[in-house]
């Protein structure tokens, strides 16, 4: 293998505390609603008179919105579902089906899905999943690895090795294929950086803005994709500069590509001294989302997903037990798995992987959820945003009728972009809307806004929608509350109090 020398170097922008981090401005949202504040009373009233007309309580169920749910992983790095006496579409027909899931998940390296330059060639387990989640009414999410310590080999497609230097980090037993020797390619090659940007170019050719999409993985330096080659220390870069600014090109390549569909990128500590912590700081500029792949041991991705912007989603990858005795490691009666997502509930992410690590199989899911069904059941009707109208009131003045609409969020997490209400009518004769502040409303908190009706409108039986925008794309939100809903997720206005 060619190679250069391996460097120690430290970070050229350090991490720092997310609680009141000034990251910049939200956002942009047209239309900005009212927000209060309100008085229904004296000379100075703002909804003079406004009296509650109508009331909702929390749903006790999912709600499979665009920008939070479970995701059940279709295949990971050791490929994709491999059951004895399943053909491959039957075994990825099963995960698809998985109850609780709401965002089927593919994550492959390089030479999974490119063979030759200038064109994709995706893998049949890719296809049918697409298929399935067109036929399921699910979502997919995506991750193209550049490298793993997981695989023999490397993760960059053959026709690239042969053009690019490597550097060799050696021998572990703390991560990876035992007795693998473990090389970083080059990345701030010129071969490296043109076959990279051909790839993403590819992939957003075809997939921003993509119906079935819901996010794409950011490639970032390193195992999985994930920013660090850990345990090995230092980097294959030249000097510290050349590693933040590689990141950073990478990284900014992406957000122009991927204009209209959300990225996240991982959280992960800057071990590897790759410019982690400008990249993250532009992720969150750039209004995309973050990823983690760990819960329990990195004080500084705990950090970042609890004191995140709450216009920002974030998911949290681990493995969980397929069930199988050994796979269970029960202390003081809690499973491992069990321990990690209530750990993963506590930051308040937008979604939680389904997955068997290294043995992918909707019958280990389902083995593992029917034994302890507690934690994921919580955990599925409480992840991510979960909005209602809990107060409806109604008002008038100087001849206009009004609705003030308390909004609240049951869920764990801010809404991951922002929400858009309407008032409309069936015979199209009405449509009032406009969008809240991105992120609102928070968990736990109301947000008030206002909706003007046209002139001898009568509000019952209108119907209140939402939506989420995101990057510019909306997408339809269906109301999280008790009250019988129409088949569109939107709740017709009724006086039932």
């Amino acid at each position: 293998m060619a190679g250069v020398s391996w460097k120690n170097s430290s970070a050229r922008i350090p991490p720092h505390n997310w609680e009141n981090y000034d990251f910049g401005s939200p956002p942009e949202v047209e239309d900005r609603l009212y927000q209060g504040p309100f008085s229904a009373y004296g000379p100075d009233a703002t909804a003079p008179g406004a009296d509650v007309v109508m009331v909702t309580s929390p749903s006790k169920s999912p709600v499979p919105n665009f920008g939070m749910g479970l995701v059940t992983y279709i295949c990971d790095e050791a490929g994709p579902p491999k059951v004895a006496g399943e053909s491959l579409e039957e075994s990825i027909d099963k995960l698809a089906r998985f109850e609780l899931g709401n965002v089927l998940y593919l994550r492959l390296d390089w030479r999974d899905i490119q063979k030759q330059p200038g064109r994709l060639d995706f893998p049949d387990h890719w296809k049918i999943t697409f298929e399935k989640a067109k036929k399921y009414n699910k979502r997919v999410g995506l991750r193209i690895q550049l490298m793993s310590p997981v695989i023999e080999g490397h993760s960059v497609p053959d026709f690239l090795m042969s053009k690019i230097p490597f550097v060799k980090l050696g021998k572990t037993n703390k991560i990876g294929l035992p007795n693998k020797v473990h090389y970083a390619p080059r990345y701030d090659h010129p071969e490296f950086i043109s076959a990279f940007k051909e790839l993403d170019n590819l992939l957003a050719q075809e997939y921003n803005g993509h119906s079935l999409i819901e996010f794409i993985d950011t490639y970032m330096y390193g195992f999985w994709g994930e920013g660090h080659t850990w345990p090995f220390e230092g980097n294959p870069f030249p000097d510290h500069h050349t590693a933040e600014k590689t990141s950073i090109a990478l990284f900014e390549h992406q957000t122009k590509n991927w204009d209209k569909t959300p990225l996240l990128t991982n959280t992960q500590p800057d071990y590897s001294n790759v410019g982690n912590s400008e990249v993250l700081d532009r992720t969150i500029r750039s209004h995309n989302w973050l990823r983690t792949d760990t819960i329990f041991i990195e004080n500084e991705q705990i950090e970042a997903f609890s004191n995140r912007p709450p216009w920002t989603g974030a998911m949290v990858e681990n493995g969980i037990s397929d069930g199988s005795a050994e796979s269970l490691r029960i202390k003081e009666n809690v499973t491992r798995s069990d321990n990690i997502i209530y750990h993963a509930k506590d930051v308040g992410p937008n979604y939680f992987s389904l997955w068997n690590w290294h043995k992918i199989s909707a019958d280990g899911l389902m083995n593992y959820y029917q034994k302890f069904p507690e934690a994921l059941n919580d955990l599925s009707v409480a992840i991510g945003y979960r909005v209602r109208p809990s107060w409806i009131w109604y008002y008038e003045q100087e001849g206009y009728p009004a609705i003030i609409l308390g909004l609240i969020n049951d869920g764990i997490a801010g809404i991951p972009g922002a929400l858009r209400i309407y008032l409309r009518n069936d015979e199209g004769t009405v449509n009032v809307g406009g969008s809240l502040d991105p992120g609102y409303p928070l968990p736990g908190k109301v947000r008030q806004a206002q909706l003007v009706l046209p002139k001898n409108t009568v509000w019952k039986v209108l119907k209140l929608y939402a939506e989420i925008e995101v990057k510019n794309k909306r997408y339809p939100v269906t109301w999280a509350c008790n009250q019988k809903l129409n088949d569109d997720g939107s709740i017709t206005l009724r006086n039932n109090i």
